[in-house]
């Protein structure tokens, strides 16, 4: 079926997402959402992933590619901080084709199966955030920091000559200005509460999440247990099994669970910062327990994005966009956030003060979510 012409017909029923399709997406939104997390600088949601309601979906997830590839070689090939800088925010604007991906995906299967597909696709970009950190690491430690970008940038052009090959066309029926477009999301914000509620969920484990992912290799490194960088990068690899929860939590959404499967995503996050309080640090018990928390808050986390990700898509098509849009904003200034305490909070009480912080977020979102009728 012509999806150019099922977008503009939303009564034409939306064609079945073939498995190894489902596999393509998983996987490029894996690895271009690594682009983000090999220097993490901030992308632009806002401005960038609302255009995939206005403009050609392939198109344009081709485009930011393209922008990609080039910012991730020039940031191989820098040699003062200001060069390095510059294209780190172009690797992080054209990475923002993840987020035009999933939304355009969710146009391709019917409403019953939207949540297993979600947690699909959402499995491909935690492994992407998760593996990019012990991949770089390895490959540094192996030859430099250069051929980290060089790498990926390679990869993108093998990417891209692959999607434009398999994925179909999607016109979007919006036919606004950007500046409408623009102005179109502060109005989805005050009449979407789902958007709302679920962005705001998600921005408080996501801070936990970050905080995590922030000062435990300081930890790690620390006096405690004297790992070295390979150790560390081995213990990041742990949090990739976290990743199944995705496709989990988006059969139990299917099936009308998504309000205890959220409380069970957030009581997760929580006890993984309580776990790595028993047994003295330094201890392989505490390190034990400490690989078993990167696992479990990595399941709560993708369990949680997946489901609020299946939430607002449950909404307008022709708006998908910029609710993802949104919705990411949301939840990366949340991470944000959580990264900057995180640093903080150890350098003034260690893993101490840095994990009770991270027990409360998750603590504050499960009150939230308490008011939720």
């Amino acid at each position: 079926m012509d999806l150019t012409v099922a977008a503009a017909n939303p009564a034409i029923e939306e064609p079945a997402l073939a498995p190894w399709i489902t596999v393509l997406l998983a996987a490029a939104c894996g690895l271009i959402a690594a682009n983000i997390y090999y220097a993490q600088p901030l992308a632009g949601l806002l401005l960038i992933t609302p255009l995939g309601d206005l403009f050609e979906n392939r198109r344009l997830v081709l485009v930011l590619i393209g922008l990609a590839t080039l910012a991730l070689l020039a940031a191989g090939l820098a040699s003062h901080p200001a060069q390095f800088l510059v294209a780190a925010l172009f690797i992080g604007l054209g990475s923002v084709a993840v987020q035009v991906l999933v939304p355009y995906a969710s146009h391709m299967v019917p409403e019953a199966a939207r949540g297993r597909m979600v947690g699909n696709i959402m499995s491909g970009l935690m492994l992407g955030i998760m593996l990019a950190r012990p991949a770089s690491s390895f490959i540094t430690q192996m030859s430099s920091w250069h051929m980290v970008f060089f790498l990926s940038a390679g990869l993108m052009v093998l990417l891209a000559l692959l999607l434009s090959r398999t994925l179909p066309q999607r016109v979007p029926p919006a036919k606004l200005s950007y500046g409408a477009l623009l102005a179109s999301m502060a109005r989805l914000v005050l009449r979407t509460p789902v958007l709302r509620r679920r962005a705001l969920y998600h921005a408080f484990l996501f801070a936990a999440f970050s905080l995590f992912w922030t000062t435990t290799p300081l930890l790690l490194a620390g006096p405690a247990f004297h790992l070295s960088q390979g150790g560390i990068a081995l213990f990041a690899l742990a949090g990739v099994a976290g990743s199944i929860a995705a496709p989990i939590a988006g059969r139990l959404a299917d099936r009308g669970l998504s309000r205890p499967a959220t409380g069970l995503a957030m009581l997760a996050v929580a006890l993984a910062f309580l776990m790595t309080h028993i047994g003295q640090q330094g201890s392989t018990l505490a390190l034990g327990l400490l690989v078993a928390a990167a696992i479990l808050l990595d399941f709560g986390v993708a369990a949680n994005m997946t489901i609020g990700q299946r939430a607002i898509f449950m909404h307008g098509a022709e708006f998908r966009a910029r609710l993802n849009g949104l919705y990411m904003t949301t939840f990366f200034i949340g991470g944000a956030i959580g990264s900057a305490v995180g640093g903080w909070a150890y350098a003034q009480g260690g893993w101490n003060l840095a994990s009770s912080i991270g027990f409360i977020l998750p603590v504050l979102a499960l009150l939230y979510y308490a008011t939720e009728r």
